[in-house]
């Protein structure tokens, strides 16, 4: 017998079927609509490599250097800037000139060399000037004085108002009206405003950065209202109108000590109870106060 061959056709397609895709383990995910905007993965270690690098480099310029390793400066340490004061330099007759009629109207002396400031109860316009003028004033004082006007941040104007004042003695009631004084404090205060509207620092500002003692509670009285705009160092402000002065710009400055200090023992340690009064009974309003306390005093009883 001989063999018999057989053979299979295959008889090709013309549409294979595609073979399907093996099963993934993940979970299926919706594309994002951003991913075409993310950068693919290979650009990431780059990107991040170069943003470390920048940081630290902005770090590093940032940094304070090793020689000023020491935390800063508290603002307490740091000294303020202290305001700057010029001092007119007045016409005399507003200053040593005051102090000369003062002693002529009393028959002294009113030589140069004999000039002394009369101590009174409003002695602060004295002691003020001498201490801005003071060559060796501490550095530690609140003001600066500048020769330079320019520069200044405040225009102290020296005129001793309070002592003016008082220039002329009190006249007995018998005096003749017909005789004039010699002295004229109210023309003064005319011819010292006349004199500041002249000058150009006081045209700046009218007079806003300019300061006045008129400590006397009558001083100055003849022109306050042309120079309430400026700086008043007062005694009080019970004479003078709201839109005159307050406490909003203007500085209350204490009397003078007038009382000579007992210099003996007063033999303190063997007192109970210590009170010393000075003054008239009746002076202002009436002595409605002092009066009060003479009557109190009178009618207590000695205690041993």
């Amino acid at each position: 017998m001989s063999e018999r061959h057989s053979s299979v056709t295959t008889i090709p397609t013309s549409n294979p079927r595609p073979k399907p895709k093996p099963i993934s383990s993940k979970p299926h995910s919706m594309p994002s609509p951003m991913a075409h905007l993310l950068p693919r993965r290979p650009l990431l270690l780059p990107l991040l490599v170069s943003s470390l690098f920048l940081l630290s480099l902005l770090a590093l310029l940032h940094s304070p250097s090793s020689s000023s390793s020491s935390s800063p400066p508290s603002p307490l340490s740091i000294p303020p800037l202290r305001p700057k004061i010029y001092v007119y330099d007045l016409p005399s007759r507003f200053t040593s000139g005051v102090i000369r009629s003062y002693h002529l109207a009393r028959s002294a002396s009113a030589g140069d060399a004999s000039l002394k400031y009369p101590g009174h109860q409003h002695s602060a316009e004295w002691h003020l000037l001498t201490d801005l003028l003071n060559p060796s004033r501490s550095s530690s004082s609140p003001l600066a004085v500048t020769s330079d006007p320019h520069l200044a941040d405040l225009f102290f104007v020296p005129f001793f108002s309070s002592l003016s004042l008082i220039v002329n003695p009190i006249r007995p009631a018998n005096a003749n009206p017909a005789t004039p004084a010699g002295y004229s404090d109210e023309e003064m205060q005319e011819q010292l405003v006349e004199w500041l509207e002249s000058q150009e620092h006081w045209r700046r500002n009218n007079g806003r950065d300019h300061v006045f003692i008129c400590q006397d509670p009558n001083a100055l009285a003849k022109v306050i209202d042309r120079v309430r705009n400026g700086v008043l160092l007062l005694s009080d402000f019970g004479r003078l109108r709201p839109d005159q002065a307050s406490l909003v710009k203007d500085v209350v400055l204490p009397y003078s000590h007038r009382i000579n200090s007992y210099q003996g023992d007063v033999g303190i340690e063997k007192r109970s109870s210590l009170l010393f009064f000075m003054g008239n009974r009746y002076r202002k309003e009436g002595g409605k106060i002092r009066d009060t306390l003479f009557q109190i005093l009178e009618a207590e009883k000695m205690s041993n």
